[in-house]
């Protein structure tokens, strides 16, 4: 049995990956924003696995003080973690910036999971084989350090790509910089039949069961412990090359040491 944490877990592929885990017996942490959903997800999880090991957190991950307190609840919970999902993830929003006047899509796709990440590493550590995944996507593109700062207002499409190139980005600085963890950065497919996908475009790819098999394969299977800072590209259903940027060791320096300013952490 792990114990699993899967952000965004009460919609779409978070759900579904959540409740494919849970019934393969795994402690599931789930995580949303509203209480009400994340209660019925919660009561659904232990209905579908047959089991109690299933916990909520509620967290606004646009919110970086919420994330820190969902961070402090977690670590009164649970003494270890072996596997994060870092799965939630914005493209059309009803506000362009959060509380900081960062753009919404820069801080739900990466600075959350940068934030949340670090704030739980000592109990990825404690895990005899942590694991860390993060959807990332097929749209990545140069990243705009004015608009990381929120100096330069992008389009929603725009603002997207480049967050995901950030946390690809990321993925690999963190791979390369803490040995005791696996971090695999992933494509869980192209516009998969999600609510995410609908919103943004009105219509999908392939099912959303596909991403839902990937992740749990990427959380679970042990043919992926020698993975680490790596790129998985589910269109094509193998390893592959992210966008260039994400192998440039000046571009990714200067990314982490601007994210660690507005974020506040010391390196």
């Amino acid at each position: 049995m792990k114990t699993i944490l899967v952000t965004g877990s009460t919609d779409g592929i978070g759900k579904l990956t959540a409740i494919a885990l849970a019934k393969n017996g795994n402690r599931i942490l789930l995580h949303g924003r509203n209480p009400k959903k994340l209660e019925k997800t919660i009561t659904e999880l232990k209905e579908a696995a047959n089991h109690e090991k299933i916990i909520g957190f509620v967290s606004d991950l646009s919110d970086f003080e919420s994330i820190r307190h969902m961070v402090g609840e977690i670590s009164k919970e649970v003494s270890a973690i072996d596997v994060l999902i870092n799965n939630a993830g914005i493209y059309v929003s009803p506000n362009r910036v959060n509380s900081n006047q960062l753009d919404m899509r820069f801080a739900v796709n990466y600075f959350a999971p940068y934030l949340l990440t670090y704030g739980l590493i000592p109990l990825l550590e404690k895990s005899s084989a942590p694991r860390i995944i993060n959807l990332s996507s097929a749209a990545q593109s140069p990243v705009s350090f004015n608009a990381l700062m929120g100096k330069e207002l992008l389009t929603e499409q725009k603002a997207y790509a480049q967050s995901k190139l950030a946390l690809t980005m990321w993925s690999f600085y963190l791979a390369k910089t803490k040995k005791s963890l696996n971090v695999i950065a992933v494509n869980p497919g192209s516009l998969l039949n999600t609510k995410m996908a609908q919103e943004a475009f009105g219509q999908h790819w392939s099912p959303a069961s596909k991403g839902v098999e990937i992740l749990c394969d990427l959380a679970l299977s042990d043919v992926y412990n020698q993975s680490s800072g790596q790129y998985f590209d589910n269109d094509k259903g193998s390893f592959g090359e992210a966008h260039p940027d994400a192998y440039d060791k000046g571009k990714i320096t200067q990314l982490i040491s601007e994210t660690n300013k507005i974020l506040g952490i010391r390196p």
